[in-house]
């Protein structure tokens, strides 16, 4: 065992046998997400490296404190890349981090999220136990697929050490298209390309200026790339410009999610076909209608969740407003009486003395 994994099982031993708490960090650039860590810091820094890549293999396995910046370096050099598109919502985010926060880009709706990626870990447990699960190719089926509930667990299970994840080579050609119509338009269309043999790859709507706009980026070979150009019209956008757009998009830097800090930003899950929720405020909608931003003021929390639950969907505070700060509780939907059960036994199984912060997912109260 090598000195960065020796000393994180120490400590977890440790704080086992003094009953203390943990809480998991690599570069804390997700400490606003879930609910607000508590305890000891457990930092996964030294945890770093890519350990195997086998690009004919479109696999690579990398220690968990690795820099996200530096994988996705290593994979660019090869013409290739991490196709959920993690959110970096600044500098220093980990590979562990992106696992376990489980959060994807604007590419999600068509290619996947991180759990579709995950291949196999390397996990410390509750016990300063070092456990292996899953491994570096697709066919995984002797048992249950622990590897993959690791993503967005939120450290709640144990520090996750290494992970093997699928790549896939950069697409040979994008375009983005834009187009002037109403939130109902848009999600009218979508759902109609959506059961088309089109290259989509992502989309958002949102208002500028007053005026409704959908973006619609296509990737997949040049040729299907250049007849979808042509079938679905549009107004095709400067790629360099998009390009930093869809960029700014995926890590947060877009300037709507900034219009108004005294606001709390929320994350509405819902099928692709709900129809426009009866929400105050213009949204930024995603993932072919399926993710829907608000920024909303503190009193709306109840409308939020009720108009996401009559959609047949969840509500997520994904940020809270300045005035909040990090201390409001309730960042997600309460779990129904089954997943509460699931969820509670498998902290047990992994973390029977509660070390590692158990509230960071879902708040006690």
């Amino acid at each position: 065992m090598d000195p960065a994994l020796r000393q994180i099982t120490e400590r977890i031993r440790a704080a086992a046998a003094d009953g203390k708490t943990l809480s998991i960090r690599g570069g804390g650039t997700k400490d606003f997400y879930g609910e607000p860590p508590q305890g000891e810091p457990l930092s996964t820094t030294g945890l770093t490296g890519i350990t195997s890549y086998e690009p004919s293999e479109l696999v690579v396995t990398v220690r968990a404190g690795t820099p996200l910046a530096e994988l996705e370096a290593a994979l660019a050099e090869r013409g290739q890349c991490l196709a959920f598109e993690p959110p970096r919502f600044a500098d220093g985010g980990t590979v562990g981090g992106m696992v376990a926060a489980g959060l994807s880009g604007p590419s999600r709706a068509s290619v996947g999220c991180v759990r579709d990626y995950v291949l196999g870990a390397v996990l410390v447990n509750g016990r300063g136990e070092v456990l292996t699960f899953g491994g570096q190719v697709m066919k995984n089926v002797a048992g249950y697929d622990v590897s993959r509930v690791l993503a967005g667990s939120l450290g709640v299970l144990g520090v996750i050490a290494e992970v093997s994840l699928k790549v896939l080579p950069v697409a040979p050609a994008e375009a983005t298209l834009e187009f002037a119509c109403t939130q109902a338009d848009a999600l009218r269309l979508l759902n109609e390309w959506g059961g088309r043999p089109l290259p989509l790859n992502a989309s958002i709507w949102r208002e500028r200026d007053g005026s409704g706009f959908l973006s619609l980026r296509l990737r997949g070979a040049v040729a299907a790339v250049e007849a979808a150009c042509t079938h679905l019209g549009g107004e095709r956008q400067d790629a360099a410009r998009s390009a930093a757009g869809w960029q700014s998009l995926r890590d947060h830097r877009h300037p709507w999610f900034t219009s108004h800090p005294e606001h709390d930003l929320w994350r509405l899950s819902v099928p692709q076909t709900a129809p426009v929720l009866d929400i105050a405020g213009s949204p930024m909608v995603e993932w072919h209608g399926a993710q829907r931003w608000y920024l909303a003021p503190p009193d709306q929390r109840p409308q939020l969740r009720a108009a996401a639950q009559a959609a047949g969907g969840h509500a997520t505070l994904f940020r809270p407003s300045d005035a909040h700060g990090h201390r409001v509780l309730g960042r997600f939907d309460v779990l129904s009486a089954p997943a509460q059960r699931i969820h509670r036994a498998l902290m047990q199984e992994f973390d029977p003395q509660a070390v590692f912060h158990r509230g960071r997912l879902y708040s006690p109260n």
